[in-house]
């Protein structure tokens, strides 16, 4: 089975000169999810914006068999999905409808098939009408459920979450949760809930001094570095 990420000895140094990354190994297969677990400043995020191209360190990484390299960002980016940690940073058009058609127009989608596609994964998240009305008067339940549609309806194979639960209610957590239990992609879950990283993910790495200190069962990893929050 061929790992939908693979990183070998990523290194990767910001112009302050502080070493963020030194020698990630990783691996992420198909249908994987995995939490990512670690204090403040470990790498966990630094990692997070190599995978689309954001950052670009030194070292071997491959995304879905591609080297993560300019001439296959645009591929790369349409293979992985970015939740931000506020969906606010996601949404910015005048209603959900448009909001969730944004992705697969840009990927070149007729107008009828992005709305078609965009209707299917609203319906999909949980979102079943008013459409039409502007994201900001959502609750933010609803606008992180919007902000996963955007991302669902352009059809990516990994799904990078990024502290998902910080805004959320538990009963908008429970939902999120339940909706990407029933999700089949590949995951990343960068999170400080052990309950939520427990319940999502069978597997768990933790960073620590810009490295992958273990990767393992998401049990295993939290008794072994007491990482119990």
């Amino acid at each position: 089975m061929n790992p939908v990420i693979e990183a070998r000895n990523l290194r990767f140094s910001y112009d302050s000169g502080f070493q963020a990354l030194r020698g990630v190994d990783f691996r992420l297969d198909p249908g994987q999810s995995m939490a990512l677990l670690g204090p403040n400043g470990s790498g966990k995020t630094t990692f997070l914006l190599h995978l689309n191209g954001v950052l670009q360190g030194e070292g071997e990484l491959r995304v879905c068999g591609l080297p993560v390299e300019p001439r296959h960002f645009v591929a790369i980016r349409r293979k992985v999905g970015l939740l931000f940690q506020d969906p606010e940073d996601q949404l910015f058009l005048p209603s959900i409808l448009e909001d969730v058609c944004f992705g697969p127009l840009q990927c070149g989608l007729p107008p009828s098939e992005a709305e078609a596609r965009a209707r299917k994964v609203l319906h999909q998240v949980g979102v079943l009408d008013g459409w039409d009305r502007p994201p900001y008067h959502l609750s933010g339940g609803e606008k992180q459920r919007v902000a996963l549609a955007g991302i669902l309806a352009v059809e990516p194979e990994i799904l990078i979450l990024d502290e998902p639960t910080t805004h959320l209610d538990p009963p908008a957590r429970r939902l999120l949760l339940e909706l990407l239990q029933s999700l089949p992609q590949a995951k990343l879950v960068v999170t400080h809930d052990t309950a939520f990283a427990r319940a999502l993910c069978a597997h768990a790495a933790f960073f620590e001094g810009g490295r992958v200190q273990a990767q393992g069962s998401t049990e295993e990893i939290v008794a072994r570095f007491h990482w119990e929050i």
